[in-house]
């Protein structure tokens, strides 16, 4: 049961350290991406899907597009994303250059990677509370003993300020991230 816990909660802060990368800082990372989806062929489609993303230099993105059908769908996506990159189109190619942070953007940035991770906290909690309530019936129902209830509690609360502190340690990373210039 405890071990399910534990999964959950590292599944919790894994889908964090997935947020924080789609957050844009001034280097090019193709993460950033991730959650952008084009119209193609009826569909939204993951920008991975239509073409080769690489990074030739720290500043700049590009798309190897494989069917130049969607690249206006891709390009509208981009523009659409609020990740504030305008795409250059370049026969297959769609280049991203990544401008530099201002200082304004850079503070939003920061907000938005605090309310990611609040919103992690507030999962980890709901996952303790669920689990906790969980072993209170099972105690109600005399399935589980006094001690072995305060033991799991002990255990669920140390496992909750782990994966809180795990949070805290990534927002700080990310934060150290947006704001380096």
């Amino acid at each position: 049961m405890i071990d399910q816990l534990k999964e959950k909660m590292s599944n919790a802060v894994k889908h964090l350290d997935k947020e924080f990368n789609t957050i844009r800082t001034s280097r090019a990372n193709p993460a950033m991406l991730d959650n952008i989806l084009a119209d193609a062929y009826g569909n939204k489609t993951p920008l991975t899907q239509l073409g080769n993303i690489s990074v030739p230099d720290p500043s700049s993105i590009t798309i190897q597009v494989w069917d130049t059908s969607v690249i206006k769908n891709i390009e509208n996506a981009i523009l659409d994303s609020g990740l504030g990159i305008n795409p250059q189109i370049d026969g297959q190619l769609v280049r991203l250059p990544i401008p530099k942070l201002s200082e304004e953007r850079r503070e939003e940035l920061t907000k938005l990677a605090a309310k990611y991770s609040e919103n992690s906290k507030v999962v980890i909690r709901n996952l303790r509370r669920d689990f906790i309530d969980s072993q209170k019936d099972l105690k109600k129902n005399s399935e589980l003993s006094e001690d072995d209830l305060k033991k799991i509690l002990n255990e669920v609360q140390k496992l909750t300020d782990n994966s809180i502190e795990k949070i805290d340690e990534l927002l700080k990373i990310k934060k150290e991230d947006i704001l380096k210039v």
